[in-house]
């Protein structure tokens, strides 16, 4: 364990002591106010002797967080040196791709050496090594360059393939097949995912100016909440393109392969938004409405499939409201596929609003939406269904890969 992940390790532990503290006193408080007595200056808090109590064990657990990180910090410039460079384990890799999922907008904005930066990586970094954009001076670069991007809670294809002792994932096939250059994209997925597509943008042109010779073609094939990161990185870009700001690197882009993406939202997360107003409503459970507002940015983001920054600025991202997303199409003139998976053996009512893949409804995947601003037109040359078939599944899935190389390999150029 690095230095840096313990002192993280001991802000997340004073943080939770901290937010346990107060979800114990809302309690308390929501039985006592049953009985007639009256709460704190704030809601949800107590007054007298038991509220002083209470204002002590958190005044004693934010000077021991201080403390305690002011002391680590000293260490890690110590030790940091020698060990930081280590590439951490592909389990502490996973679990801290996890960790960023779910509360990843905490850690940033509490600059947690837990926050995972966004980085495109190529073969020869999947261990620990970051390749920034101003170093792809490697010399078997091409100029077929094809990106995978990962979804929530995941750090990149390559390692979920290993995990389920595969190692036909499509960035490797598709540099045998077709000859692309594979880079994999990691992300705190724990941020908006507006965000993340501005991050994106902006390293992709970084990349398109320094890659050692001419992009005449950048493809994308992104899971899940990839792709409403890319195509929030392709609206970002086209507006930076009309403002004359140089973001250039969208003429470059030939394809776009979604696997398995949320376009029009994921079913759970709007569940877990009846759930905030549920436990919000009933005085005894109230206080634990917190925790599972916990929950981060980029996930509640999945609600509708938020894309954009005006699609969430403003608003209380825990309160109800209807689906309000700005319309943000297809780019045009790229290639854009889609695959959806479903866990039935046929198509069904049922099984394509219910069931989906487990996680994300069939026609989300597919683009489908019964406002004719919001849906998406894929071809239907351009759309795949597997069945028998979850969420995580696609991406180590044969018949997956196959449709991929065959739309990839139909949009090539015809030879001479």
């Amino acid at each position: 364990m690095r230095v840096s992940d313990l002192r993280g390790a001991l802000r997340l532990a004073v943080q939770a002591t901290s937010g346990v503290t107060r979800v114990t006193e809302g309690v308390h408080q929501s039985v006592w106010s049953t009985l007639g007595a009256s709460g704190g200056k704030t809601m949800g808090t107590t007054r007298g002797l038991t509220g002083a109590v209470y204002r002590l064990i958190d005044g004693i657990t934010h000077i021991t967080g201080k403390s305690t990180d002011a002391a680590m910090a000293a260490l890690e410039s110590m030790f940091e040196s020698e060990s930081g460079n280590k590439p951490r384990s592909a389990r502490a890799e996973s679990l801290l791709a996890i960790l960023n999922g779910v509360m990843g907008d905490r850690l940033a904005e509490d600059a947690s050496p837990f926050t995972i930066a966004m980085d495109i990586r190529s073969e020869a970094a999947m261990h620990g090594g970051v390749l920034q954009p101003a170093s792809f001076a490697t010399p078997d670069a091409a100029g077929k360059v094809l990106l995978l991007i990962h979804g929530l809670c995941m750090n990149d294809f390559k390692q979920h393939a290993k995990y389920q002792g595969n190692a036909t994932e499509p960035g490797a096939l598709l540099a045998e097949r077709l000859g692309y250059f594979p880079l994999y994209l990691r992300y705190n997925s724990g941020l908006h995912i507006s965000q993340n597509g501005k991050e994106l943008a902006q390293q992709l042109q970084q990349l398109v100016e320094c890659w050692p010779q001419d992009i005449e073609e950048l493809s994308v094939v992104a899971h899940s909440m990839g792709g409403l990161v890319i195509r929030s990185a392709m609206r970002h870009a086209q507006q930076q393109g009309a403002q004359q700001q140089g973001m250039n690197w969208p003429e470059r882009v030939k394809n776009l392969v979604f696997l398995g993406t949320p376009h029009h939202g994921a079913r759970l997360e709007r569940a877990g938004n009846w759930l905030d107003k549920i436990l919000e409503n009933a005085p005894y459970v109230k206080p634990f409405a917190a925790l599972g507002q916990m929950r981060s940015a980029g996930i509640t983001d999945l609600r509708h499939g938020n894309l954009l920054q005006q699609d969430w600025d403003g608003h209380d991202r825990f309160q109800l409201k209807p689906d309000s997303r700005e319309p943000v199409p297809l780019p045009a003139s790229i290639n854009c596929d889609t695959v959806a998976a479903t866990l039935a053996e046929r198509r069904g009512i049922l099984s394509d609003r219910l069931l989906g893949d487990g996680l994300v409804p069939l026609r989300s995947a597919l683009g489908q939406h019964d406002d004719a601003a919001l849906a998406l037109t894929f071809p239907d040359s351009a759309q795949k269904i597997v069945y028998k078939t979850g969420h995580m599944g696609l991406l180590h899935s044969p018949t997956v890969n196959e449709q991929i190389i065959s739309w990839l390999k139909a949009a090539q150029p015809a030879p001479f």
